[in-house]
């Protein structure tokens, strides 16, 4: 059994390379030696390898028995997958959401896209994807309209998707080759789900995951075709 100490390590060693991998500061495909990882964040092993395990149920980390593990590479057929998966059960949460939620998820939901908003504003152009503050604003948003549904199983399949849809996000920003106003949707998306509209609002949310697919998976053809050359 874990004491407290060891399993505060480990969520600390879990959070830190969780960040890492989605950031893409651990590059997809790069092995990840317990050792380096351990001197690295000033962490025994134990809590490292603790970890690494968490983080390869959660899809972003490949372990195997003979080659240790690996940062999970990133595929046109896995951000499909995760896209398709997302797209049910956000919509399901979202329109559960709509049906159960009250003045005070109204509000959590404004405020959240107006802090979104003012984060956005201050980028001023620059790439709001690859900002932490904006990444963690952006995901409270749409955790805001998801608040009032009454599944927490459902919004914990949630998170840990879109963490890993995250991972994509910041490889696309980091080889874009189209702009993107979410602004606009994430506007949209607001106003529709407060009219409680809920087919209208589940509808705008598929549209807007499925956005991100194209830019993700144009983005991995062009390093596919630069790797081949």
């Amino acid at each position: 059994m874990q004491n407290t100490q060891e399993g505060s390590l480990i969520e600390v060693a879990f959070q830190q390379m969780k960040k890492a991998i989605i950031c893409c500061e651990l590059a997809p495909g790069e092995k990840l030696k317990v050792a380096n990882l351990s001197k690295s964040y000033g962490l025994s092993s134990s809590p490292i390898r603790e970890a690494l395990n968490r983080l390869s149920q959660e899809g972003v980390v490949v372990a195997s028995e003979n080659r240790g593990f690996r940062v999970s590479s990133l595929t046109i057929d896995d951000f499909e997958q995760i896209t398709r998966l997302r797209c049910l059960l956000e919509c399901e949460a979202l329109v559960d959401a709509i049906e159960n939620g009250d003045d005070a998820w109204e509000a959590d939901v404004i405020g959240a896209f107006h802090r979104l908003r003012v984060a956005e504003k201050k980028l001023a152009g620059r790439s709001v994807v690859l900002d932490d503050d904006w990444t963690e604003r952006h995901k409270a948003f749409h955790f805001a309209l998801f608040s009032a549904c009454k599944s927490d199983r459902l919004l914990r399949l949630i998170d840990s998707l879109f963490d890993q849809a995250e991972r994509y996000r910041r490889y696309s920003a980091l080889h874009r080759t189209a702009v993107r106003n979410k602004s606009d949707e994430h506007q949209r998306l607001m106003d529709i789900a407060l009219e409680r509209d809920a087919k209208g609002a589940a509808e705008l949310l598929d549209a807007h995951i499925r956005g991100t697919l194209k830019n993700v998976t144009a983005a991995l053809r062009l390093q596919e075709s630069a790797t081949l050359q």
